[in-house]
């Protein structure tokens, strides 16, 4: 098989590019069984294997290791498509590369450690394979941007980012949450690494795949991830999650791809619509300075009078008054609280600068 391009073959393909197999190969059967019905029933571009499992409690089942590796190399070849597995260490790496495995992707465990990232990057100094990284466990867009610049540090630029969520402690609906922001946030940074959803992840259970692999795909992602078993009742890991390659094929064919281009019989439109907002954005900016200009005059209130510049009570009935108005405003509760406390955190700030002038008042979330 010719040597795989990953990043050039998911701008190729319509999306999305699809990513699909087992969590873990748990036997050899198992593991051809499920690839050829995924080859038969469905457009998979990539084929995933759980040959080594990072578990969150020991005694779980972690993989059956390199004994499944000739099952899956073998499992691709036999339906002409590339395999993907998942590696933490130098071990991993080299029993992967050994067996003549495609793609290597880094889990959100290994991810969130500099160390491991850099012991797999050494490790990958002078080989030329395609690498997917998951984000890590926890929403830190720079650790993650971090694991990108370690492998190209190294020498490996065919690399594709993998966004499946982050950990929520008993979250009442996902498994991990996806916290779209930060994965556009990357696309904004990193706007040349292709990125694939995985759903499969994000929810922890197969019902919710579609409601996922929808938002995905309507924010543009390249691909999607999606776990496939032939029997996901019997899995030994996250069986909840899994779904039959029959049972994907349907759910992709729901899932509505839409264009990521705009059509030019209704470019006119789209550009006319998108001026009138932009003439409301700035409308709106103007009104933030003018409200911040207050801002200061406040500040030199409080400064001649030795006031302090939290208000507790009047800033708890600012935020009361506007919460109740979520219904006529038609803006969710969640992006009102999060709106008006920045707005409360540059009032601040400019409060601060205006009272203490000779001082370092720099007053910020990032603090």
């Amino acid at each position: 098989m010719q040597k795989l391009n990953l990043q050039e073959e998911i701008k190729r393909v319509k999306r999305p590019f699809l990513v699909s197999g087992p969590c873990s190969a748990e036997s050899e059967e198992q593991v051809f069984t499920t690839v050829q019905q995924l080859a038969e029933n469905t457009s998979v571009n990539l084929l995933r294997f759980g040959i080594w499992k990072p578990r969150t409690r020991p005694n779980s089942f972690e993989g059956l290791g390199d004994i499944a590796l000739p099952w899956a190399v073998e499992a691709g070849k036999k339906v002409k498509l590339p395999i993907s597995v998942e590696v933490a260490n130098k071990q991993h790496v080299e029993s992967a590369l050994k067996a003549g495995v495609d793609v290597l992707w880094i889990g959100a465990r290994t991810t969130v450690n500099p160390f491991a990232i850099q012991e797999i990057a050494d490790t990958l100094k002078g080989v030329n394979i395609p690498v997917m990284i998951k984000n890590p466990i926890n929403p830190d867009l720079e650790l993650w941007i971090g694991a990108f610049e370690r492998l190209e540090n190294a020498g490996i630029t065919d690399l594709t980012a993998i966004h499946r969520g982050f950990s929520y402690y008993k979250h009442t609906k996902y498994r991990n949450l996806p916290n779209w922001e930060i994965p556009i946030h990357l696309k904004e940074r990193l706007p040349k690494i292709p990125i694939i959803c995985d759903p499969s992840h994000i929810t922890g259970k197969s019902e919710l795949l579609l409601e996922v692999a929808q938002k995905a795909m309507d924010l543009n992602f390249d691909g999607l991830m999606i776990e496939a078993h032939c029997n996901p009742s019997q899995a030994w890991s996250d069986a909840r999650q899994q779904v039959t390659p029959f049972q994907l094929a349907e759910l992709l064919a729901e899932l509505n791809t839409r264009n990521s281009t705009i059509n030019a019989d209704f470019e006119g439109k789209f550009i006319e619509m998108r001026e009138k907002i932009s003439v409301l954005d700035d409308r709106l900016f103007d009104i933030l300075a003018t409200r911040m200009r207050l801002s200061d005059e406040i500040g030199d209130f409080k400064r001649e009078h030795s006031i302090t510049i939290l208000q507790q009570e009047h800033w708890n009935k600012i935020i009361d008054r506007r919460l109740a108005q979520t219904d006529e405003y038609q803006l969710t509760p969640k992006f009102i609280r999060r709106f008006m406390d920045e707005i409360h955190q540059e009032s601040i700030r400019h409060q601060l600068k205006v009272m203490n002038p000779k001082i370092d008042t720099e007053f910020s979330n990032e603090d």
